[in-house]
Formats: C-alpha cells, sequence, structure tokens
C-alpha cells in the first residue's frame, strides 16, 4: 500500500470517529433536555395530571373570605378549573358530610367536628392542620357600652350573642367562660360564626364572641375587643380530602394551595394564626 493510501485510510478513520463522537453528544444533549422538559412538565403538574375540572369544598363559615380568595387565585392559576365552596357550620357539614352530601374537600374549625367525618372514614388520608384561630368580643361601632372584659359581657343591661355550644367558635367561648368561672346567658345561640356577628352589625345585639378574623372581615360595622382568656381557647382548623372526591388531584392541588406560602400569606393577612 502506497502511503498516500495509508493516509487517506486514516483519515477516512479520524473523521469517522470525530462523526461517532459528536453524534453521541447530541443524543446525550438531546436526552438531557427531554429529562429536563419532562421535570419541568412533573413540576408544573405537581403529580405530572394535569389539574383542570370541578370541586366542591366544605368549609367553616369563619373562613369565607379568605377561601374565597384562594378560590379565584387557584382558577387563575389552573384555567379549567371551578372551585365551588359551602360555607357554614362545621358541625352541620361535618354531618351533611357523613350523610351523604358530595364534597371533596373539608376545612374545619375544630378537631372534634373534624373527627366525625374521620370516624365515620369519609376522609382520604389524615387531616392537616393549616391555621388557627382566636376568639375576639366584637361590639357596635365606637363600643358605646364600654366592653373591655368578658366579665362586661356578664351585665344584665348586655345583649350578648354566642355561638351555639356545637359550633366550634360556641365550644371555644364556653370553655373561656368555664376557665374564667364566668356565666353568661346570651339572647341567643346562633348556627354559625357569621350569624352571630351579623346580629351586631345589626344592630340586634350589643355584643357578640366571635372570632378576631371576623371582626376583622367586619372592618369599620363592629369594633373588637381583646381579652386575655381567648388564648386558653385557640382552635385549630384541620383540612382534609373526602374519600368521596371524584377529582382527587385538583382537590389535592387545592389543599396544597391553602397549605403553602402563598395560602399561609392569604390566611395570616385576614387574621389567622400559624398552624
Amino acid at each position: 500500500m502506497t502511503r498516500s493510501v495509508r493516509t487517506r485510510s486514516r483519515r477516512s478513520v479520524q473523521v469517522a470517529a470525530l462523526g461517532a463522537a459528536a453524534l453521541l453528544a447530541l443524543s446525550a444533549c438531546s436526552s438531557s433536555d427531554d429529562s429536563s422538559s419532562a421535570k419541568s412538565g412533573a413540576s408544573q403538574s405537581g403529580s405530572g395530571t394535569k389539574v383542570s375540572g370541578d370541586i366542591t369544598v366544605f368549609a367553616a363559615a369563619s373562613l369565607k373570605e379568605s377561601f374565597t380568595t384562594l378560590g379565584k387565585n387557584f382558577e387563575k392559576a389552573h384555567p379549567g378549573t371551578k372551585v365551588t365552596f359551602s360555607f357554614g357550620g362545621s358541625d352541620s357539614l361535618a354531618a351533611s358530610i357523613t350523610g351523604g352530601a358530595p364534597a371533596d374537600v373539608f376545612a374545619s374549625a375544630s378537631p372534634k367536628t373534624m373527627k366525625v367525618v374521620t370516624d365515620a372514614k369519609d376522609n382520604d388520608g389524615a387531616p392537616a392542620t393549616f391555621v388557627r384561630n382566636q376568639l375576639e368580643i366584637a361590639t357596635l361601632p365606637g363600643n358605646p357600652d364600654k366592653v373591655a372584659s368578658l366579665k362586661d359581657l356578664t351585665g344584665k343591661d348586655l345583649k350578648v350573642v354566642l355561638c351555639d355550644k356545637t359550633v366550634p367558635c360556641g365550644a371555644a367561648a364556653e370553655k373561656a367562660l368555664t376557665a374564667s368561672k364566668l356565666k353568661l346567658t346570651p339572647v341567643s345561640y346562633e348556627e354559625d360564626v357569621k350569624s352571630a356577628l351579623n346580629k351586631v352589625v345589626l344592630k340586634e345585639a350589643d355584643a357578640a364572641v366571635v372570632y378576631r378574623t371576623d371582626v376583622r372581615a367586619a372592618g369599620d360595622k363592629v369594633e373588637g375587643v381583646e381579652f386575655p382568656e381567648s388564648a386558653d381557647a385557640i382552635n385549630a382548623y384541620p383540612i382534609a380530602l373526602l374519600k368521596e372526591s371524584k377529582n382527587t388531584e385538583t382537590a389535592n392541588a387545592f389543599i396544597a394551595l391553602v397549605r403553602s406560602a402563598e395560602g399561609q400569606k392569604v390566611l395570616t393577612a385576614a387574621g389567622f394564626l400559624q398552624p
């Protein structure tokens, strides 16, 4: 074999080797890009499944303003989803769930009412506490009766409203009164915290023991009075996916939003305490 032939042969081998190396590098790069893309897609959808469709959330009345905001944020972040809320007393919501009412998520104002659902095995997974709430006295604007303490509510001339004892806000108020060794006879027991607060807003009562989040939500329609005994009756709020949910992906995504930093920001701005 001549020298020129041997040289051309070596060059052909070198070119082929370089081509193979380039092909391998391109393949690796493509594989890496695909992997990154897949990871990105999985991250965006949380579990790799697109979040879509409707969910129904049963939530304590005191969560109305915060959850309404979070529902709108959720629908904006996930086009094609719709969050429908049913707000009310946690005890009545729990009874509805165990009675077969269709819902995907339950957010209760106390572990006791959540236990009604878990004892019936109507939950899917363990409930998680996402916020806590503290009581406050709501008075008429300007506090004309000069209410300064829980004891002041025992005055005979005051028309005071409490939540029913079966409702978390009512149970918490009862606990605070018992710890203070105070006896209070309200003019009415209301089915949920919003109903109790509304009595003061409508000037049908002089004061009500409600959550401080509800006092804040009412703005200048009422005036809030803090009392130290409320520290002994703070309610933890649990949230859980329900077993009969027809859209678990979207329901879990909503629960994740509630428990996220974004969700906590909305809730603490409303006056809730961190879990």
